[in-house]
């Protein structure tokens, strides 16, 4: 017999129970782990951007590394002699996720952890450099085969199942800023439709010349005042009595993730995205205690909730999240958070770590049964909201 299958804003129900987080790590500018991620966005703290000319060759301007981060300093010598670095975050990722003290913590069967990875297209640099290896040689052929697996875009998706034992479902999305709630819906879906009991998912951006130089020549003079960032943050989607069971606390019930796109421009676009996610969720917008844009927080001319964000005017993809979450919720006490003020561009990993953000700040300052909203914008005007229940 058929079990009834119910869809909603963020994907099926019936087949499973309703998604939760029940942990997550990040590799950030700010360092290895959920730790030292926590007590900067907790201190609000800004990351000085630095970057070292003798070894990268960069456009001018500074960058948000992670620091002291070294692939085979972190993952050993074996098996990382032609890991790339977009691999090697995100396998060091899931380890402080997966042994956060040196030993596994316990989750399902392997056959039942799926792995759903967000990026933006891959690691840019292992394509161009293997691409430029098969225009310069005396052959095209004269390449390192060793390395063509870096230029495939879930190369860090599949090494890091391979590396961690994990047999379930294995997907890679790529989608922009966006893409960390992209992962997160795919994620949420796979789960409650019965494919895979336990999925970890997340999104990875790695720092490179190449894609400093292609940001420098697609950016405004304006936007390349902000740092590119790196960082890679990974979560744990499950069922509440599995993460019980396993000795996990539930961090947040995902209620709805939206997207959307319009012809009026990504205000309005947006605006309909977040009310109807908000609705979808059964959340009133007084019920939101977090709310994490993906662009820059504008002070408004008056005053605005928590003194963080408000209505702005323009279409500008950076400031048009703080105007229609300052409509949204006009009156409610909302702790507004901006990570990009702290560390610049994540890019790809943008909405996986505006999210990581949001259970660090409600983790500092806890307000159990109250909403969270995480939004973002890209360039081409296409937008995403989700929302959470925190506990």
């Amino acid at each position: 017999m058929t079990t009834p299958v119910h869809h909603t804003a963020t994907g099926v129900r019936g087949a499973r129970a309703t998604t939760v987080i029940s942990d997550w790590s990040v590799l950030s500018p700010y360092g290895i782990g959920a730790g030292p991620f926590t007590e900067g966005v907790a201190a609000r703290r800004p990351v000085v951007p630095r970057l070292n000319r003798d070894v990268w060759q960069a456009p001018p301007g500074d960058a948000c590394l992670v620091p002291g981060f070294d692939v085979v300093a972190l993952l050993g010598s074996r098996g990382t002699r032609t890991m790339d670095r977009l691999t090697g975050l995100t396998v060091a990722t899931l380890g402080t996720l997966l042994e956060p003290d040196g030993s596994r913590r316990r989750l399902d069967e392997p056959e039942h952890v799926g792995l759903v990875l967000g990026t933006g297209s891959g690691s840019v640099q292992s394509t161009m450099d293997f691409t430029r290896d098969a225009l310069t040689g005396a052959r095209p052929f004269y390449v390192d085969p060793a390395l063509f697996p870096n230029t495939v875009m879930n190369r860090a998706a599949g090494q890091s199942a391979i590396w961690y034992g994990l047999k379930g479902p294995n997907a890679t999305l790529a989608g922009g800023p966006l893409t960390g709630l992209q992962a997160l819906r795919y994620a949420t879906r796979l789960r409650e439709h019965g494919y895979s009991r336990t999925v970890l998912c997340g999104a990875v951006e790695e720092f490179s010349e190449q894609r400093a130089w292609l940001a420098w020549h697609t950016r405004g003079e304006e936007r390349r005042s902000t740092p590119l960032a790196e960082a890679c943050a990974m979560f744990l989607l499950e069922d509440a009595g599995t993460a019980v069971g396993a000795g996990r606390t539930p961090r947040a019930d995902i209620l709805a993730v939206r997207f959307g796109a319009g012809p009026r421009g990504p205000r309005a676009a947006l605006d309909t995205c977040v009310r109807g996610a908000l609705e979808a969720a059964g959340i009133h917008p007084r019920e939101v205690a977090f709310a994490a844009p993906s662009g820059r927080l504008t002070p408004p001319p008056g005053t605005c909730p928590m003194g963080f964000g408000g209505p702005a005017g323009g279409d500008d993809a950076d400031t048009v999240e703080t105007a229609v979450l300052g409509d949204v919720l006009a009156g409610a006490d909302t702790e507004f958070i901006g990570v990009r003020e702290l560390f610049g561009d994540a890019s790809a990993a943008s909405a996986g770590v505006q999210l990581a953000a949001v259970l660090a700040a409600a983790a500092h300052r806890p307000r159990p049964g109250a909403a969270a909203v995480v939004t973002s914008v890209d360039d081409d005007g296409l937008v995403a909201c989700l929302v959470l229940r925190l506990r």
